[in-house]
């Protein structure tokens, strides 16, 4: 379980496919303080688990699963991923439940400079967007961020005209501090993200469901 406060940034050293399984090799410093083999870390949100690592960086291992349904396959070299090591029992919940499991992949559609902060707008497909509201929680490539709006991409009239209208759209609000602590500063609009809904809502959902007679 994790929190989605990201603790650094890492680097992408390298890249190597076996098979259908991607290994990812990451260079940090404050992750490798106390880690260990068999560590979960969320790496751009998906829990990963280390299965090397050195004095300067560690290594997880994507399988064929993670890949079809994440944003790891966009990886490439030098790019800068978001960490964070699972949460222990006495930490303070600083975000929202985050379990590293990512849902679906949405896209940046518009960045927004807003003299102070950032908006970011992104497109996602209704049968996810289903679990977002506004004022909720939402973890975007690991980070635990609240929702400020969603709805239908009809609303918006500035969009690129190649996104796809029968899909809908959210935005969030970045603060100065987690545009400079997480690989967000570098977003462009076409960016593939890593998305991973409130589990609490797909809960409900399921319960609701249940109920019914």
């Amino acid at each position: 379980m994790f929190t989605g406060l990201i603790e650094e940034t890492g680097l992408v050293s390298f890249l190597e496919y076996s098979n259908t399984n991607l290994k990812i090799n990451i260079k940090a410093a404050l992750i490798l303080e106390d880690i260990k083999l068999g560590d979960s870390i969320a790496v751009n949100g998906i829990c990963l688990t280390v299965t090397e690592f050195d004095a300067d960086s560690f290594s997880v291992t994507a399988v064929k699963e993670t890949l079809e349904v994440t944003a790891l396959k966009y990886l490439k070299n030098d790019d800068l991923v978001n960490l964070e090591r699972c949460l222990r029992a006495h930490d303070r919940l600083g975000g929202h439940i985050v379990q590293g499991h990512v849902d679906t992949v949405a896209e940046c559609i518009k960045v927004l400079d807003q003299s102070g902060s950032y908006d970011l707008y992104f497109s996602i497909e209704p049968n996810f967007s289903k679990y977002i509201i506004n004022k909720g929680s939402i973890c975007i490539s690991g980070i635990s961020l609240t929702v400020v709006k969603v709805g239908s991409m009809k609303e918006l009239q500035d969009i690129n005209e190649n996104v796809l209208k029968d899909l809908d759209y959210f935005y969030v609000t970045i603060i100065p501090a987690t545009w400079d602590k997480t690989n967000l500063s570098q977003i462009q609009e076409g960016a593939k993200v890593n998305i991973e809904v409130d589990v609490l809502a797909k809960y409900l959902e399921r319960f609701m469901a249940a109920a019914k007679p």
